[in-house]
């Protein structure tokens, strides 16, 4: 978060939470507790009551993310570079939240290799300035970045999705696309959203990669390998155990599951697979 602009934020932010201070590590501890037990539930639990949960929570989020969202544009959160909502960890809130309600594919590959790269840097290394409300800041930091990380957690391991090759290709795409929509946007407002002007002032990732602008190439790059990785075991294991493809465009595959709601209850069972 920035120190720039704003009349309320001129003598600097309220406070600072330290990279692996108490409050961090309390927020690792819960996101690996609560990790585990979504996917046991998720995979035991009726389908139908699942089903519900999941959409509820999806339903709660986005009604989180709207609010903060146009918290950011009160008079006295306001900030250029922090308010707009092009961060990758502004979208994610959107996209993951309205993948629980509606399961469409693109957005579970999209959370998919988002949530567990990209949004788990943020995790590992966050950079949070406090400028208006200590709590309500911090509270909204670890709902947008755990919940990236435990969407795609519960919807790959719970729900059994399963990534393809074209899915992985459509995540790239839209990785693109979203990264020309903030370079527009920096391009304009002079702000660094998505890092793609500067790297953090604090400690990240990305201090690994070189200077800018070489760190976006080795991003590209390394993003690309990385998610190939994270698509490879999916492939294999569809050869060793084949399931279906579900939904339009070959994204995922899910191995039928007896009253599995996702196929059986919102569309008749021959539509769900091509």
């Amino acid at each position: 978060m920035s120190t720039t602009t704003g009349v309320l934020r001129a003598d600097g932010p309220l406070g600072h939470m330290p990279a692996y201070g108490s409050a961090h590590v309390s927020m690792l501890v819960l996101l690996v507790a609560s990790g585990i037990l979504v996917v046991v539930w998720a995979r035991r639990g009726d389908p139908l009551t699942v089903d519900r949960a999941l959409r509820s929570a999806g339903w709660a989020l986005l009604v989180n993310s709207v609010l903060w969202t146009a918290w950011g544009f009160t008079p006295w959160a306001w900030n250029l570079e922090e308010s707009l909502p092009l961060h990758l960890s502004d979208a994610l809130r959107f996209l993951g939240a309205v993948a629980l309600i509606t399961r469409a594919r693109w957005l579970i590959v999209v959370t998919y290799f988002w949530g567990l790269t990209l949004n788990l840097q943020s995790v590992l290394t966050p950079d949070v300035n406090y400028f208006v409300s200590v709590p309500l800041e911090f509270a909204e930091y670890w709902i947008a970045h755990l919940s990236g990380v435990l969407i795609p957690v519960t919807l790959i391991w719970g729900q059994r999705y399963r990534p393809t090759w074209r899915g992985y290709g459509v995540a790239y795409g839209v990785t693109l696309l979203w990264a020309g929509f903030a370079a527009t946007g920096n391009a304009l407002s002079g702000a660094n959203y998505g890092y793609l002007n500067h790297a953090p002032s604090g400690p990240s990732i990305l201090d690994l990669l070189g200077p800018w602008p070489q760190y976006l190439v080795v991003e590209s790059v390394l993003i690309a390998a990385v998610w190939a990785l994270m698509t490879w075991p999916w492939v294999l294991l569809n050869r060793r155990s084949p399931a279906p493809l579900t939904g339009r465009g070959g994204l995922l595959r899910q191995p039928p599951v007896a009253g599995h709601v996702a196929n059986n209850v919102r569309r008749p069972p021959q539509a769900a697979t091509i």
